[in-house]
């Protein structure tokens, strides 16, 4: 059963995000809004937690999931970055990208991609969610909060509460998100290549939309 969080969008309480990090760090997988719709989250070197955040969204090891960052220089660690992607990273961030690069080291296999060794990473603009990954002092592992079956994400906690209380462990209400996913770079190949147009304008990339 779900512990439920009602925060502050812009100046979240930090005896509830205390709380919520608490759950995150025993085990557990929340809900939490960011800057582009609500999604899933777990602890990265958690391998149950990750499998139970798998089982939620439905979605198999060949899917992608995104590590959140509180900054560029925590980015950094978890994944190979030159001079070129730099550039483009620090267009994108803080904001509603997610960036698929190679992953290090620190990125354990079984939440990168099986076959290209590849995470995706983003540093979202949101207080609650920058509260959350500062108070938990590392990345979290995400997944937007897409329902299995459907196509929209989630974007009322309280429809979030009523459709997943029984297999999450927290939800962070923080009012309602926008309702669209993040736009996605993939910036493993020699140029930038845009996978899906979501919120994150490309132009503020210098790419062009479809």
């Amino acid at each position: 059963m779900s512990q439920f969080f009602h925060v502050h969008p812009d100046n979240p309480q930090g005896r509830l995000i205390k709380q919520a990090v608490q759950i995150l760090k025993s085990g557990g997988v929340a809900a939490i809004p960011t800057d582009s719709s609500y999604a899933l989250v777990c602890q990265l070197d958690d391998k149950s937690a990750v499998e139970h955040l798998r089982r939620i969204r439905q979605v198999d090891e060949r899917h992608h999931l995104t590590l959140l960052c509180r900054d560029l220089s925590e980015l950094a660690s978890y994944a190979r970055v030159d001079n070129r992607q730099y550039r483009l990273l620090k267009l994108g961030t803080p904001g509603p990208f997610t960036f698929i690069l190679e992953a290090t080291k620190e990125v354990p296999r079984r939440v990168s991609h099986p076959s290209r060794r590849t995470i995706g990473l983003r540093v979202p603009d949101h207080r609650v969610t920058q509260a959350l990954l500062a108070e938990h002092g590392a990345p979290l592992l995400a997944t937007t909060l897409i329902p299995p079956g459907e196509t929209d994400p989630l974007n009322d906690p309280d429809e979030i509460r009523e459709r997943f209380e029984k297999v999450l462990q927290a939800v962070v209400d923080a009012g309602a998100c926008s309702i669209e996913p993040t736009t996605i770079v993939d910036l493993t190949a020699d140029e930038p290549v845009l996978i899906r147009l979501g919120l994150g304008d490309p132009t503020r990339l210098g790419l062009s939309p479809p």
